[in-house]
Order: C-alpha cells, then structure tokens, then sequence
C-alpha cells in the first residue's frame, strides 16, 4: 500500500459538510482574501487558488453566485468569466513560463465534480516534462512551492485595472 503524508488535509477532511458552506461562497464572504486564497476580486466573478492543486499555479473562476450550470449565469458574468480566464493565463506564464494549460469545468457528479452546485472554472499551468518520475513510478504529483508563495506572485503580476 502506497502512502502520502499530506497532514494539511485533515482539517479539510474533517469539516462537517452539513453545516458549512459551499467553499466558494464561504471565501466570497470572508474579507480575509489572503486566508482564502482569493487572487483577485471581479465585479462578478473572482480567481482563487485551488488549496488541493495538481501543480503549482493551480488556479480557479467562479462566479459571485452560486449557479450549477455556466449557461445560468447571465451574459455580463460570463463574458467577466472568460476575460477572467484570459488574464490568468496571461499571469501564470509571467510568473511560471509553462508550457501550456488544461482549462475546463467538472459540471455535476457525473463529471467527478468535487464542488457540485457552484460552477467553476480550473486554469492547470502544465510543463512538458511535468509527468516525472513521482507521478510515473508513484501515481503521485510534488507541489514545491507554499500557496502562500503562490498567492504573493500572482497578486504581484495582476495587471491593474
């Protein structure tokens, strides 16, 4: 049996689904962007790091409000969506130069969605050679680098609007 010691996960595993929040909307109402990871606040949308990322510069949309499907948000949010979507791009090859991206949407269950409910768009910085020797030998993926280093480079290169 194949182990990984990732001890930040427990408080993650251990939250009462039932009584919180969806993740999304509990980082919206916290002024605590740091904290939650928060990158940028739009008018409709914001980018978020993900906390749990398959590499370094992982990052999120998501809309204000708390929608299952993309064609639920109306036109002003998803034409911020998308510029949104475009300027990440732009800030993750300033900060880490990849050699190109995964970006897409997990809509419902079906899908192997981990957060059902409130659509959201991942941005997957990907390198050549980022298949190596732990994800080939050990099915496992190394982030070497603190989010909180991440969030600081992002928030630097965020053009200024």
């Amino acid at each position: 049996m194949d182990h990984l010691w990732s001890p930040w996960r427990m408080k993650y595993m251990q939250q009462d689904n039932q009584k919180n929040d969806c993740i999304f909307c509990s980082a919206i109402k916290s002024d605590l962007d740091a904290e939650s990871l928060i990158v940028h606040r739009g008018k409709a949308n914001f980018v978020i790091l993900n906390r749990f990322p398959y590499t370094s510069g992982h990052l999120m949309v998501v809309p204000y409000e708390h929608k299952p499907f993309f064609e639920d948000l109306d036109e002003s949010t998803q034409l911020e969506l998308l510029g949104l979507l475009t300027t990440s791009t732009h800030v993750i090859r300033k900060v880490y130069h990849p050699d190109g991206f995964n970006i897409g949407a997990n809509i419902g269950s079906g899908s192997g969605a981990g957060v059902i409910g409130h659509i959201h768009f991942h941005v997957v910085p990907r390198w050549s050679g980022d298949s190596n020797f732990m994800t080939t030998i050990s099915d496992a993926r190394v982030i070497p680098e603190d989010l909180t280093e991440t969030l600081r480079k992002f928030k630097e290169a965020w053009p200024e609007k």
